[in-house]
């Protein structure tokens, strides 16, 4: 089955984020959320962000290993925003499916720093 060069979103619940806000979630996600141009990797592994309310989660996706039609997504990173501060928040979920703060760089105003955080990953908490 061909894979569309869409991006991967899914809303979970309304989102209140601004339009700007919802422009630069979309310009920092979209780009890693296209699928892979390698048909082997793309039918194996997906990248996509879901919007919720004042949140952005990023997660991969998988097909489910007994009904390979049907796909699996696992959280990587959760970024909320607080209207109140002006500041983007980065949450990683533990092995008890929690999320929890991230401590090597919990917030920044720039939603970009965050998303570079963990792409690199130093500590090894979101690709493993």
């Amino acid at each position: 089955m061909p894979i569309s060069r869409t991006r991967h979103e899914r809303k979970l619940r309304p989102s209140t984020l601004s339009d700007i806000q919802l422009a630069q979630v979309r310009a920092l996600f979209d780009p890693i959320c296209l699928p892979h141009p390698d048909p082997k990797i793309s039918s194996k592994l997906r990248y996509g962000y879901g919007l919720d309310r004042l949140a952005v989660i990023y997660f991969e996706s998988r097909p489910n290993w007994t009904d390979r039609s049907k796909w699996m997504d696992h959280n990587i990173a959760k970024f909320r925003f607080t209207k109140r501060t002006g500041l983007w928040s980065l949450y990683c979920m533990f092995r008890d499916l929690k999320w929890r703060a991230y401590e090597p760089l919990p917030c920044s105003h720039n939603l970009g720093e965050l998303l570079a955080e963990v792409k690199r990953d130093p500590t090894g908490i979101f690709f493993g």
